[in-house]
């Protein structure tokens, strides 16, 4: 996966955001939290930590988060960074009982996201990709959840009105997901799996992409106020 670059540029990238139009801090690596002042939104990536293992960097990355929103920030979390805004606002998160999620999946909108600002425009059901086994297992008080997919009952969710998390990848290309399937091939296999069968399924998730486009202008739009 390395040749590929990693999360922030795959976001960036998705995102249509220029290099000087992002800035990557790296918690885990050591970087200091940012001041807010200034920025339009934050998204926050995935990562191969678990929320659960309470880490330094995650936690204070959960208070810097709980602050930002109850400031208004506009936010997004993907994969992990969704599970650490929950685990920030006062929700739960845990091991998926129903297992690893892995490949191209089918995402259903509930009937509360037909008015939600980022996926009003998406179809009732669509293709994302996703690959994780810690899930949302209780959202945060005031939240709507947004999404569900068959193994998953939170793959989105709403907190008030300027924060969203997503289970799912939308930076994901297909050759990110492939990517995955084999990294995690064996995992795959001892869950009884088939990594093989996995990636002949991956197919382009076209909608979910527009997701990060549509909440950088969201974001840009309420900052600009």
């Amino acid at each position: 996966m390395k040749r590929y670059g990693g999360f922030p540029h795959w976001i960036r990238v998705a995102a249509g955001l220029e290099p000087d139009e992002a800035v990557v801090v790296n918690v885990e690596a050591g970087d200091p939290l940012p001041r807010r002042e200034g920025f339009a939104g934050v998204i926050v990536t995935g990562s191969a930590a678990m929320v659960t293992d309470r880490h330094d960097w995650s936690e204070r990355s959960a208070e810097w988060l709980r602050d930002a929103a109850h400031e208004g920030m506009s936010l997004l979390g993907i994969c992990y960074g969704h599970q650490l805004l929950a685990h920030a606002l006062g929700g739960e998160v845990d091991y998926n009982p129903a297992g690893r999620e892995s490949g191209t999946v089918h995402i259903d909108l509930h009937p509360q996201a037909g008015d939600d600002p980022l996926f009003a425009a998406l179809p009732s059901r669509f293709l994302a990709h996703a690959t994780h086994v810690q899930t949302v297992a209780k959202p945060p008080r005031d939240a709507t959840v947004l999404a569900k997919s068959e193994q998953d009952a939170c793959h989105a969710f709403r907190w008030r009105d300027r924060a969203w998390g997503v289970q799912f990848h939308p930076e994901f290309a297909t050759h990110h997901m492939r990517g995955y399937v084999h990294a995690r091939a064996d995992h795959l296999r001892s869950e009884g799996r088939c990594p093989r069968s996995i990636s002949r399924e991956v197919t382009a998730a076209p909608q979910a992409r527009k997701l990060l486009r549509r909440f950088v202008r969201h974001a840009r739009g309420l900052h600009a106020r």
